[in-house]
């Protein structure tokens, strides 16, 4: 495989990377923009949605019916932990959104335990999906990921189209602006966020969904990740979906090709073993370098929303 071949194969699973990643950050940025709530457990709906998505098609043998069903039992999860815990915690300062959520992980953790077994879930997927598809000469790429990547566009035009060309999506960036002046114009506070809550427990669950056909469906799953969505979040600017999605593909982007390129690049000036050693670790470092740079040059992120 000639280097444009390789590259082209980063560069997409760069994008793939960027598209769940944007998903799981954007009912993080909308949720932590308009109620000011900080919600370490974001990343256990993303897990509980890969759950979802494995029971029902192992169930129906079917991948398609599996997602089709399990978007909205995911969020149905998320209404219900809204109105059951999350609503309590509004009024209190953000240590207390930090130590209720954390409990959540645990408790939700546990109950996933309690119901499908400490054993992950494998998901099948159909032969169509399980393919590949020439790209040129000598390149070919997962059928999947091409879908992977293509469903996270669509998402991501949806969610643009629902934020700005509609009247929920009115109501949503007025109460990333001003929540107390939309409440006094009559509009449900409490309907609101219990509907942006669901909103990114769905957009969590799918990215799960879309995931788990490659890694499984596993306990935990979504602890690690949250860590880099909420570096999206900051790179991007607190409650904007926009600089969420400018945000993840540059992310994206950044992790994929430098732990592609990195070692090339040391071994010009070290050995080939120290080289491959470092590269990985200095990849993982360049979100957070970029993280740490943004918060000393721009600490509102790249596209913060407007608030008046």
């Amino acid at each position: 495989m000639n280097e444009g071949a390789l590259f082209l194969i980063q560069v997409l699973n760069g994008l793939q990377l960027g598209v769940l990643l944007f998903l799981l950050a954007a009912g993080l940025t909308l949720t932590f923009g308009i109620m000011d709530f900080i919600n370490l457990a974001h990343g256990s709906l993303y897990m509980v949605g890969a759950y979802l998505c494995a029971t029902i098609t192992l169930w129906s043998d079917s991948f398609l019916l599996g997602v089709l069903l399990a978007i909205p039992l995911t969020g149905l999860v998320g209404l219900v932990l809204e109105v059951v815990v999350v609503r309590h915690l509004y009024h209190r300062d953000h240590l207390d959104h930090v130590l209720a959520t954390f409990g959540l992980i645990l408790c939700m953790d546990t109950l996933v335990h309690l119901i499908w077994g400490p054993e992950g879930l494998a998901i099948p997927l159909p032969q169509w999906l399980d393919g590949q598809i020439p790209l040129g000469a000598d390149l070919v790429f997962p059928t999947y990921r091409v879908v992977i990547i293509l469903a996270g566009l669509l998402l991501a035009l949806g969610l643009y189209l629902l934020v700005n060309h509609t009247r929920v999506g009115m109501r949503i960036r007025a109460g990333a602006s001003n929540r107390t002046m939309i409440g006094a114009l009559g509009v449900d506070i409490k309907l609101l966020f219990a509907l942006v809550f669901a909103l990114g427990a769905t957009l969590a669950g799918t990215a799960g969904m879309l995931i788990s056909p490659i890694t499984e469906a596993s306990i935990g799953m979504g602890n690690a990740i949250i860590i880099t969505a909420f570096v999206v979040i900051i790179v991007g600017g607190l409650g904007s979906v926009k600089g969420a999605f400018v945000a993840a593909m540059l992310i994206g982007f950044i992790d994929t090709l430098g732990r592609s390129y990195l070692d090339d690049l040391f071994g010009l000036f070290m050995s080939a073993d120290a080289a491959e050693n470092s590269a990985p670790a200095i990849s993982a470092m360049l979100i957070y370098i970029l993280m740490a740079l943004i918060l000393v040059f721009k600490p509102q992120g790249l596209f913060p929303p407007k608030v008046r």
